[in-house]
């Protein structure tokens, strides 16, 4: 699964090594090794009545990740989303219900930001990352001939059958801005039907968390501030969910212009104007999401859409250094106090 995200939540202040007894009757915290999942890194913390039930529980994290992956990968050849890709033109394809959950909340998404959000950017993207290796900037033609194959509204979906088609050749799905944080969420689903009382996953810094650390009343998150090594602020969770889109680490200068590896649909290029987004959500899916839709709408757009949706918050940083940072009306309340 290529790693179109770049996130700036990069790690937990509540991280723990290795597996140890937190105070209390029989109660273990269990922090996994950080291993490479979906084209980024990923761990987990648990936390458990015993350390067998912990250790599971970041083995069933893991397993679930690498599951979802080989489903939803546009690396692998054999995957769902690639069988897709390869066939629904041709005629409507059978997909897995976890694969039909994906793209419907896709759908949701792409239907409430007027097409801000849409996985079938996949041309798009692919024209872009020529670009890169090519260090030739595409042509008019070229992006007009790739926009004709985008569009939410050519991806027909059957609910009942459970079925994808395209209505143009050429289209091609990238679940690179949802799949991440669905991973993450079933990973904690899995971590809880292993027995955690408590936990949290992290992939490439899409976040979930679920129950509290065993020492403390929140998860404790830092968000750095974009392009530097100081701490921005600190975040704590419950249960809830954190994703960062953002332009300043993974982008490509091309005749001496920037562009972010988050692409704007209607323009066929990248989205230009802010440097990170941060939501907050119920799910990570939610999250993740979210993050890429309002990093092409823009501050006062995306403000609106976090605004219109129950349980989500926003931070929005501006590439201007001059412009203001905006936060959704309850997202400070998720902000350590210092």
């Amino acid at each position: 699964m290529k790693n179109f995200k770049i996130v700036i939540v990069i790690w937990a202040l509540s991280l723990l090594c290795g597996c140890e007894r937190s105070p209390g009757p029989g109660v273990y915290t269990a922090n996994s090794p950080t291993r490479m999942v979906m084209g980024t890194f990923a761990h987990s913390i648990s936390v458990a009545a015993d350390k067998k039930t912990a250790k599971a529980a970041n083995k069933a994290a893991f397993e679930k990740l690498v599951e979802v992956d080989e489903m939803m990968s546009d690396f692998l050849f054999d995957s769902e989303l690639s069988k897709i890709n390869r066939e629904a033109f041709g005629g409507a394809v059978k997909v897995s219900g976890e694969l039909f959950e994906v793209i419907s909340k896709a759908i949701e998404y792409s239907h409430i930001s007027d097409g801000a959000f849409d996985i079938t950017i996949g041309p798009v993207v692919d024209l872009w990352h020529e670009a890169e290796e090519s260090k030739i900037k595409p042509s008019d033609e070229e992006i007009a001939a790739a926009k004709a194959k985008v569009g939410y509204e050519k991806l027909i979906v059957d609910a009942e059958k459970k079925t994808v088609r395209f209505a143009v050749d050429g289209m091609r799905l990238d679940l690179g801005a949802i799949a991440k944080g669905y991973g993450v969420d079933k990973a904690a689903e899995a971590m809880k039907a292993a027995g955690a009382v408590g936990g949290m996953v992290d992939v490439g810094g899409d976040i979930r968390c679920f129950g509290k650390p065993a020492k403390k009343a929140k998860w404790a998150i830092g968000l750095q501030d974009p392009g530097k090594d100081d701490i921005l602020m600190v975040i704590e969770l419950g249960d809830n969910a954190i994703a960062t889109s953002g332009d300043y680490l993974r982008f490509v200068v091309l005749d001496g212009e920037k562009f972010s590896h988050i692409m704007a649909p209607k323009k066929g290029a990248s989205a230009k104007g802010l440097t990170s987004v941060t939501v907050i959500a119920k799910t990570a899916m939610d999250a993740d999401a979210l993050a890429t839709t309002v990093t092409v709408l823009g501050i006062a757009k995306g403000l609106e859409l976090i605004e219109s949706i129950d349980q989500a918050e926003g931070f929005i940083m501006p590439s201007d250094p001059n412009e203001e940072i905006n936060f959704s009306s309850g997202f400070e309340r998720f902000v350590r106090k210092k």
